[in-house]
């Protein structure tokens, strides 16, 4: 087993590294004068099963193109097998015709990580499940949920009542309820555009709880800032958000000072830089991702990685 990293999240794949016992394979990924990235495996992996650990996290289309190019040369050194790992998969939310003469973004990159060697998939909770079904190799879909699950535990935050931010999130919202033993509420929204969200309504009883926002991806945090804020105003007391890929950028930073969320709680999926004013808990699923790619180099069961406390996460 040979695990390589590009240059998205190169302490989530030392951390994973560490977690399994192996050193991090030797490669050089560097970039010419005029862009072009090039890259060279510094190492025999000729017949080794081979990973290539990269979060497709912005400059989202720089990462990909590093990916697809390390894969070609380890396809091309004779590499057995070459698992593409992504811990964070972009272009995620474009994953269906919603309109007149769009593309489906997420078939199109399923197609080139295939065209690019990749002979099997390990991701972490994708924003649309279907995903799985664009590839024809097999897929391994991990959830943060039991990571972060192990958090909000210690929080111990009593008179809970899990909320979706909108109607996409309910099954995620509803799987955090049965673990924790919470209630369960979901924001209804109407998006504008791509960042401002034109209204909302709370449906379940929220007067008087400490609330737990779920979502599985933030940038500019327009729905959370939105949705905490209509909770705050129904009586809401405590307001923890779990998000497990918090891209946030500038937009979402601000957004996030001025809001009523009193922490944000979020994984080590994407590489961020500490932010000044805003309570963030970064949880790592480096134990998750790299358990998983000890079982899938022994040919071993990944299925129990779903499960925690009796119940399951999908």
């Amino acid at each position: 087993m040979k695990i390589f990293t590009g240059t998205s999240n190169a302490p989530l794949a030392r951390a994973m590294c560490e977690y399994i016992g192996a050193e991090l394979g030797r490669c050089t990924v560097s970039a010419f004068p005029d862009g072009e990235t090039f890259v060279k495996i510094e190492e025999n992996v000729r017949g080794e099963d081979t990973y290539v650990v990269q979060s497709t996290s912005p400059p989202t289309n720089h990462h990909l193109m590093e990916m697809f190019i390390m894969m070609d040369a380890l396809r091309r050194s004779s590499a057995q097998r070459i698992t593409a790992v992504l811990p964070f998969y972009g272009y995620a939310r474009q994953d269906r015709k919603d309109q007149p003469r769009v593309p489906i973004t997420a078939k199109l990159v399923a197609n080139l990580l295939v065209a690019a060697g990749a002979n099997r998939i390990l991701t972490m909770d994708l924003h649309a499940q279907q995903i799985q079904g664009f590839f024809d190799i097999p897929v391994d879909h991990l959830y943060a949920a039991p990571v972060m699950y192990d958090y909000l535990r210690e929080l111990q935050m009593e008179d809970l009542v899990v909320v979706s931010p909108d109607v996409g999130g309910l099954k995620m919202a509803h799987a955090y309820s049965q673990v924790l033993e919470a209630g369960l509420a979901i924001v209804a929204k109407r998006r504008k555009n791509a960042m401002e969200i034109e209204s909302m309504t709370v449906i379940g009883e929220i007067r008087g709880k400490n609330v737990l926002l779920v979502d599985d991806l933030t940038e500019t945090a327009g729905t959370l800032t939105t949705a905490a804020k209509l909770l705050k105003r129904k009586g809401a007391r405590r307001i923890v958000a779990c998000v497990s890929h918090a891209i946030l950028n500038d937009l979402g930073i601000e957004r996030l000072r001025k809001s009523v969320i009193d922490e944000v709680v979020t994984t080590d999926t994407v590489l961020r830089s500490e932010i000044a004013g805003v309570k963030i808990t970064t949880l790592s699923v480096a134990g998750l991702l790299g358990e998983a790619i000890k079982r899938i180099n022994t040919n071993s069961s990944v299925t129990s990685l779903f499960e925690f406390k009796g119940g399951r996460t999908s």
